[in-house]
C-alpha cells in the first residue's frame, strides 16, 4: 500500500470531530507539528478558511488609488495610462469614478493595430458591482462561474468604494502573487543597508539565500527562508521578534497572524544580544534603504 496523501491524512486527524473553527484549527497545527503537512500548506488552508470571515471592504483597492481611463479621452491619452501601470483590465469612466460605464481589457487596444475608427465605448465588458459587505470565498466563487476578474465595489449609498481583483482574492488565501509587472523583483529579495544588515523577502529561496550568506541551510523540507524559520517555531513569529540560527540573526520586520514577510538579517554578536541592542534593531530596522542585492 502507498503513502497516504496529504488530503488523507488530514481527514483522519479530522475524524475527531472538531466542534468549532478554533478546534480545526488545532488539529491543522498537530497535523503540522507532526510533519503531516508543510508551512506553506498550513498557511494556505488558513487562508482559505479565513476568506469565509473576510469582507471584501477589507482588501479592495480604494476609489482614490483606482486607475481608471475616462471614456472621453483621447487614444494617445489611453495609451499612455495602459503603458504606464500595466494593468489588464481598467474601469472606464464617464468624468465622475461613480459613472463606471464598463471595464477595458487592455489586450483590446490592439484593435487599433486593425480598426480605421477605434470606438472605445465598442469594446467595453460590462462591469460588476458588488456591496462591501460581501465576503470573499462567495467572491471568489462568483468570478470562477462568471470568469470576471475584476468587480466594483459600492458602499451602502451606491458610490463606488474601489475595485477588486481575483488576484486580491487568491492572495488572501496563498499570500502575495507576483508577476512580471510588479516593482519588487526577484533580484530585489535581498538588500543590504549601510550599517550591513540585510533586508530579506520570506520569500526567498534557501539555496539563494545561503549563497548569499554562505549557510548550509537544507532545502529538503521547505524551499524558502520564511518557511525554514516557521518549521524551526513551529509557529508564525511576531513583528519585531528575533530568531537565532547558524550564528545568524533573524529581525521580524514584517508578517501578520498567518504569515512571514520580511526578515532583517545580520551575523549574532559574539557576547549575545541584549534587550537595548534588540530594541535599537527593531526601531533602526523599520526603514531601510534600497541597495544593490550584496554579492557572496
Amino acid at each position: 500500500m502507498g503513502i497516504p496523501g496529504l488530503f488523507e491524512r488530514i481527514s483522519t486527524l479530522l475524524l475527531r470531530e472538531p466542534e468549532d473553527r478554533e478546534q480545526v484549527l488545532l488539529l491543522l497545527h498537530s497535523a503540522f507539528e507532526k510533519n503531516l503537512m508543510d508551512a506553506d500548506a498550513l498557511s494556505i488552508i488558513e487562508g482559505a478558511l479565513a476568506a469565509s470571515e473576510t469582507r471584501v471592504t477589507d482588501v479592495l483597492i480604494p476609489r482614490a488609488q483606482m486607475d481608471v481611463i475616462d471614456i472621453h479621452a483621447p487614444l494617445d491619452e489611453i495609451l499612455s495610462t495602459v503603458l504606464a501601470t500595466a494593468h489588464s483590465r481598467f474601469p472606464v469612466v464617464d468624468g465622475d469614478r461613480d459613472n463606471v460605464q464598463g471595464i477595458l481589457l487592455a489586450k483590446d487596444m490592439l484593435r487599433m493595430q486593425v480598426e480605421p475608427e477605434f470606438n472605445l465605448r465598442d469594446w467595453l465588458r460590462p462591469a460588476v458591482f458588488i456591496p462591501e459587505s460581501k465576503r470573499l470565498n462567495v467572491l471568489l466563487r462568483e468570478f470562477r462561474v462568471s470568469r470576471n476578474h475584476m468587480a466594483i465595489v459600492v458602499d451602502e449609498y451606491g458610490g463606488v468604494a474601489g475595485l477588486v481583483t481575483i488576484e486580491d482574492v487568491l492572495e488572501q488565501i496563498v499570500g502575495d502573487i507576483e508577476d512580471e509587472y510588479d516593482f519588487d523583483e526577484a533580484h530585489d529579495n535581498i538588500r543590504q543597508d549601510a550599517a550591513g544588515r540585510y533586508r530579506v523577502k520570506a520569500q526567498t529561496e534557501i539555496g539563494d539565500f545561503n549563497a548569499v550568506f554562505g549557510t548550509c541551510f537544507s532545502d529538503e523540507d521547505c524551499d524558502t527562508i520564511g518557511g525554514l524559520i516557521l518549521r524551526h517555531l513551529g509557529r508564525v513569529p511576531k513583528r519585531n521578534e528575533l530568531v537565532s540560527m547558524d550564528n545568524l540573526r533573524f529581525l521580524v520586520l514584517r508578517a501578520d497572524s498567518r504569515r512571514l514577510y520580511t526578515l532583517v538579517v545580520d551575523r549574532s554578536p559574539r557576547n549575545g544580544t541584549d534587550a537595548d541592542e534588540s530594541a535599537s534593531d527593531a526601531a533602526s530596522a523599520r526603514e531601510i534603504p534600497n541597495a544593490p542585492p550584496p554579492t557572496p
